[in-house]
């Protein structure tokens, strides 16, 4: 996918985290679907002043050019929509009054359970090489239980799968 909504290389969005570049790759592909819905809708009003004997008239023209207005306002309407996701998204993302967020010290609790299962699996599979000493230490994690709630049984056999 050619991710062409924003400009990743812009110093703004040169470090966006793994959620945030999930939100681009959505908003890209509404974007394609924009474009493609243009698209068809050109080829279908070609072919219908093809049958009418006026595919070369003006109307072909003005009516492309509406089409492509329209798709470029919602382009345009997809990209401030992405912008303010990725702008409401980073406010959570520093800390809060306790420091930075990093678990198990300082937990997000702002993140979805699917987002939290992510974070504390990430945590274990940098802190410990050994499938079995990992999987230890995660039944010893009481924190986990609580904050990944009925992820919790679900991150425990995948470590266990490991073992």
């Amino acid at each position: 996918m050619t991710i062409d909504i924003i400009d990743l290389n812009d110093p703004q969005f040169s470090d966006l985290n793994s959620l945030q570049l999930a939100m681009v790759r959505a908003a890209q592909a509404k974007k394609d679907d924009v474009l493609a819905k243009a698209h068809a809708e050109k080829k279908q009003l070609g072919y219908l002043l093809l049958a009418n004997d006026n595919y070369r008239s003006h109307a072909r023209e003005r009516e492309g050019k509406a089409i492509d207005a329209q798709a470029e306002l919602e382009i345009s309407i997809l990209r401030e929509d992405l912008l303010h996701q990725l702008a409401y998204e980073a406010l959570g993302t520093d800390g809060n009054e306790y420091g930075p967020y990093r678990y198990p010290e300082n937990p997000n609790y702002n993140l979805t359970y699917a987002q939290r299962f992510l974070v504390v699996r990430n945590y274990y599979m940098e802190i410990e090489s050994d499938a079995a000493a990992r999987l230890a230490a995660f039944g010893a994690d009481t924190l986990a239980r609580s904050y990944l709630g009925e992820f919790y049984q679900t991150l425990y056999e995948l470590f266990a799968s490991y073992v």
